[in-house]
């Protein structure tokens, strides 16, 4: 006869035993979906992401240096004290960066969803500055919105959003490219209507770096110079007839040339005294240059300091060294925007990368230039670096547009490798 099966015993505390262990194992899975959730949310990211994100980092800790020693003198004498023009650009970076961060987090259909929205909120910002009250003129260039005690510039709000709406609608337009009806209608009609309203604020320095992003764009989306040639001859001839309708740009071209900027005669013209003396801090830069905080150009010498011509007292005080490295971190941030750019998995993503590459790049040169003397004085200040509030605020979010489109695509290669 066999046995009966052996039955275990039952035990005092069996079942709190079996409700401990499910307590357990139910904490061992929350704590793994939440490894899984973090994972996600700090995995790697792409090589180009944080090339680009540590470029940025760097730029913007030497502008907030170079900003607190190039503006510590104009900062005291207007009761600010010496570190006034640092807190205050400090205090537009911590704002920037957590906006840059929180954009790169973005997916490519959100900035496709709210490019309508942010063009027509933008346009009708620099509506106000333009045709109402609210508008505040500065150096002949009626191009800031006042309300109450704050004071920005809504044409840099203009800026991301055409970076913004140029990638979406030529991203849509990708297999009418050589149908310009399909192509100039959108672009120069719509985007054209908006660096219209800069225009008539009087900008001619902040125009053309809009006007760069619309041919970057289309040149980038895949465009034919065939067809941007007709636009560009026509914006080139325009330009030329805005700068010599104003009597204020005139005299910055006639001074370009030379007029009124002979130092030896002592007939410095008030148009030649910038570019002349921003001149003289890069000579008086030599090789290593004064040392930091020891500019002379800053002691009420040169206008603009601490915004168009922050570059002339980077120069002076840190020499050819020193601005050789901006140069060479400028040159390292086209390198990331145009790898983020070549490694796009979407024309929007492409499009929009190369617009950011544009604005930002072609400006810095810009800038470059007219504090060399290469250009007429335009107006522009050195992304990242110069002193300012909005278009600081403005490039760094730019930048976390194209970071995001950097996540993107490593997300979409992991999914499909």
């Amino acid at each position: 006869m066999k046995n009966p099966p052996r039955t275990r015993a039952r035990r005092p505390g069996d079942a709190e035993g079996t409700g401990l262990e499910n307590a357990e194992a139910a904490v061992r899975a929350t704590a793994s979906s939440a490894r899984i959730s973090l994972g996600r949310v700090f995995r790697a990211e792409s090589a180009n992401y944080f090339l680009l994100l540590g470029t940025t980092l760097f730029l913007v800790a030497f502008g907030l240096i170079m900003v607190w020693s190039s503006s510590s003198v104009i900062s005291y004498l207007d009761k600010s004290g010496f570190f006034g023009g640092l807190l205050r650009q400090g205090g537009f970076a911590i704002i920037g960066i957590p906006i840059m961060l929180i954009a790169s987090r973005m997916p490519a259909k959100f900035w496709a969803r709210i490019a309508w929205p942010t063009l027509l909120v933008a346009c009708f910002l620099q509506a106000l500055v333009v045709f109402t009250g609210l508008g505040h003129t500065v150096a002949g260039n009626t191009n800031w919105l006042t309300i109450g005690s704050i004071q920005f510039q809504p044409s840099e709000g203009i800026k991301v959003a055409l970076v913004i709406w140029l990638g979406m609608i030529l991203a849509q337009k990708q297999d009418k490219l050589d149908d310009w009806r399909h192509v100039f209608i959108p672009v120069f009609g719509v985007g054209g209507a908006a660096v219209g309203l800069v225009l008539i604020g009087g900008d001619l320095g902040t125009v053309i770096i809009m006007a760069g992003l619309l041919f970057g764009a289309l040149f980038f989306a895949g465009v034919k110079l065939r067809l941007l040639a007709v636009p560009l001859i026509a914006g080139t001839v325009l330009a030329v007839i805005v700068a010599l309708s104003s009597s204020n740009r005139f005299t910055r071209i006639m001074s370009f040339i030379g007029e009124g900027c002979d130092e030896v005669k002592g007939s410095i013209s008030d148009a030649c005294w910038q570019p002349l003396h921003g001149t003289w801090a890069l000579a008086n830069g030599g090789v290593t240059g004064v040392g930091l905080g020891n500019s002379k150009a800053k002691w009420s010498w040169l206008p603009a300091a601490d915004n168009d011509y922050i570059f002339a007292i980077i120069g002076e005080e840190l020499g050819l060294i020193g601005a050789i490295v901006v140069l060479l971190m400028f040159v390292l941030l086209a390198i990331s925007l145009i790898r983020i750019m070549r490694s796009s998995t979407s024309a929007q993503g492409r499009i929009t990368t190369a617009t950011v590459l544009v604005w930002i790049i072609g400006q810095a040169l810009v800038n470059i230039a007219v504090v060399l003397g290469l250009l007429p004085v335009l107006g522009v200040p050195l992304p990242l670096i110069s002193s300012g509030g909005t278009a600081l605020i403005t490039t760094l979010l730019a930048i976390g547009i194209a970071l995001s489109f950097a996540r993107t695509d490593t997300s979409l290669k992991e999914l499909h490798p």
